[in-house]
Order: structure tokens, then sequence, then C-alpha cells
């Protein structure tokens, strides 16, 4: 690195003499130097010369004095690092000069070995100052492609420690979210761009926003569809409990949303939600030149599976009994025992449910009614039946319902 100087100083001589002494490291590029006679001349080169890396002026010198150059350098936002030269004695000045920001300070007659050891001082402070520069836009060019994928708090403990392993591929236990929007493909093929941009940006940011709320990480967003992981990158002991209260408050301002964009002559469908918790590889997969920090496993693809198992059970939400367990107060009703594709054993899953809803009579007959289908007993089918025809608008009891008019048997179905 080569360090640039601006002397400041009326003596003609001067120059010729730092000229002399520093001759070798101008020689071996180690130093560049640049003179002026003032302080109005040294702003002028400073303009021209921004990349300067400190300053040595005098005091007293013609139009603008050192003390004066000295508090307009300090006004800049790239303040550079200054040393003042005085005469001998002359305390009042110096204290002056300090309190105003310099560096340092050399005392007339120059002492030209002290001299270069004040500069060699003040060049790895400009060298130190450059690296905390350095590091903090890295953080900061960190935090701005983190917040696009975690919460800000998340996003601001990660930028901190850009060199620790919190991105590392990984086996976590996590809680995954899938979402998907029902008849998108339609309403792609149908609705003009505008309105197509301005919905899905809308949709896409507000839901991110709802992920963020609870510290989850957004994991991928393909077109309509989001994938949200809990306990990655940072530990959640409480991931399923966020999950579950993420899922509701989701689903809430996406009904909203549909209304709204209803309400404007677009017909937005539902938003369908899939939770499991298990283990699964975690990490930054994007390698060196791409940032791509997602899950894999088949803890992500069962997620999958229960968010489209809602379109069959006539459900928004569906998640699988480890994450019914693992939330604390859940509050849900049982829909069955799911043979899910590419699982060769039943994974039983629930419906969460607002705590209101839960404790309603409809929650309860439901139960009931479900309790007989697990046992067996032939009065589950008129108990359904009693239950749809008192809450038509309850389609998961209506699903039963129609299984057992099919002559199904017990609580496993079989789901693409």
């Amino acid at each position: 690195m080569t360090a640039t100087i601006l002397f400041v100083d009326d003596e003609p001589d001067l120059e010729a003499l730092i000229l002399q002494k520093f001759r070798r490291q101008i020689r071996d590029g180690k130093l560049a130097l640049i003179f002026a006679r003032d302080g109005l001349e040294a702003l002028e080169s400073l303009e021209l010369n921004p990349h300067v890396d400190m300053v040595v002026s005098d005091i007293n010198m013609p139009r603008m004095d050192g003390l004066s150059l000295l508090a307009k350098l300090q006004e800049t936002e790239d303040k550079k690092s200054t040393i003042i030269v005085s005469a001998y004695g002359d305390m009042s000045n110096i204290r002056i000069a300090m309190n105003r920001g310099a560096f340092d300070f050399l005392t007339k007659p120059i002492d030209f070995a002290d001299l270069e050891t004040t500069i060699e001082k003040t060049i790895r402070h400009v060298e130190m100052l450059r690296e905390v520069r350095r590091r903090q836009m890295e953080a900061e060019r960190a935090h701005a492609s983190l917040s696009r994928f975690f919460s800000p708090e998340i996003a601001r403990r990660l930028a901190a420690d850009v060199g620790g392993d919190g991105m590392e591929v990984q086996w976590r236990d996590v809680a995954i979210l899938f979402t998907d929007i029902t008849g998108f493909t339609s309403l792609v093929e149908t609705a003009a761009p505008q309105t197509l941009g301005e919905l899905l940006n809308e949709y896409v940011g507000g839901m991110t926003e709802i992920v963020f709320a609870h510290e989850g990480t957004v994991a991928k967003i393909i077109g309509d569809a989001i994938q949200v992981l809990f306990n990655a990158p940072g530990d959640q002991p409480d991931y399923a409990t966020r999950a579950v209260a993420c899922a509701h408050d989701l689903d809430a301002w996406a009904e909203n949303f549909s209304a709204r964009w209803k309400a404007r002559g677009v017909n937005f469908g539902t938003t369908r939600i899939g939770a499991h918790a298990g283990p699964a590889l975690v990490g930054n997969f994007g390698g060196n030149r791409f940032f791509d920090y997602t899950a894999y496993g088949d803890t992500i693809n069962t997620a999958s599976r229960l968010e489209a198992a809602n379109k069959h059970l006539g459900t928004r939400i569906c998640v699988s009994a480890s994450v019914a367990k693992g939330a604390a107060n859940f509050y849900g009703r049982p829909v069955g025992d799911l043979m899910l594709r590419g699982r060769s054993e039943p994974l039983r899953a629930f419906e969460p449910l607002p705590q209101a809803k839960f404790e309603a009579l409809a929650t309860a007959q439901y139960s009931e009614a479900f309790a007989k289908m697990e046992a067996g007993d032939a009065a589950a089918m008129p108990a359904f039946a009693a239950l749809v025809g008192m809450h038509a608008d309850d389609p998961l009891a209506g699903f039963h319902l129609k299984r057992l008019l099919n002559g199904a048997k017990g609580i496993r179905m079989q789901l693409e």
C-alpha cells in the first residue's frame, strides 16, 4: 500500500528537505507526497486528491492557518488524520489542535526522526480505521442480503458474525411451514401483468413480514409458494409453538388479503399451509458465489405433502403430530392417519384451531364423531351426518362423512 501525505507549510525550503528525507520510501512506492502553501491551497488539493491518507500542517500560514484548516477537515465526512506542527513550547495552540481533532503534533524545528516515527504511527492508525470501515461495510452488505431471508433480529445477529458457522450445512431439528395458493396458475394466465405484479408483491411482502414477526426464516419463495424454517439458523427451543402461531397469523392475513382483492374483482385463491417437525439438513447450499440458505430431507417433503393434503381434506392448515405435540397449549382436532406419497408409515395429522373455535360445541361434537370412527363404531356415520347438518360450513366433517358413505373403515386414508 502507498500512503499519500499532504504537507501544508509556507516555508519554501521545506518541500526539498521532506523529499530528500523520504526519497527511499518514495522510490520504493511506500509514500506519495503532495505539498500546499496554506490552508486554502490544501483544501483545493484535497478536492483533486481525495485519496490522501493524512495531512501534516504547520499552524502559522497566510490566507488560512493550520488550526482553521484542521477545523475544516473535521467537518468533512472523510476526516483526514492530521498532524499539527507548532513552534516549540506553544502549548496553547497545541491544546486547541488536539481539541479540534488532531491525531498528533510535532514541534519546530522539526526533528526528522521524530517526524518519520509519527508518520509511521499515523499510517498504522489510518490502516486500522480502513479495516474497521471495511468490516463495517461487509457487515452492512451481509445484513442487507440476510434481511431478505431472516427476521431483522436474526439478520443483525448473523451479520455481526459474518465469519461464524451459522450458515454451515448441518443436521438440525426444525419445524417447516409450506404455503401455497389454490388456483394460482389460472390467475397467472388471466390477470393483467400489472395487476399480478402488484398482487403478488403485496402478498409475499405481507406473508414475509408475519414470518419475520415470529422470527422464522424464509428458506424459499417460488412464485406464490413460501417455505419457512423455525429453529434455524439460530436455536429456538419453542420452534413448534412458533410454527403453529405463525400458521394461524398467516392464515388470518391471507384470508383478509383474499377478501380485499375479491372486492376489487380479482378471484384470489385460498392459502393452504402444511407444517411438520423433525430433522433436516440445513445450511447455505449456494457455494461461495450464491447464497441459498435452505433445508433438505424427509421432514421438508412431508411438510409439503401436508400442505397439499388440505386440498383433499377441505382444511386450510394441516400439521403433523410432531408439531401438535411440540407446541405449547396446542388447540386443534385430529384429521386422521394420512398415508402420504413417499412414506411407508401413516402420519397422524391435525387441524390447528383458534382457541375460541376449539372450545366451541361443534369441535366437541367433531371429536366425539372422530373417536367413534377411530373405534370402528357404526354410530360414527350418523354422528358426522348430524354435525354436517348443523354445520354445513365444516368441510372436514363433510370429508369424513363422504368417506364413510363410500365404505371407508377407520381413520387411515391414502392421499396423493
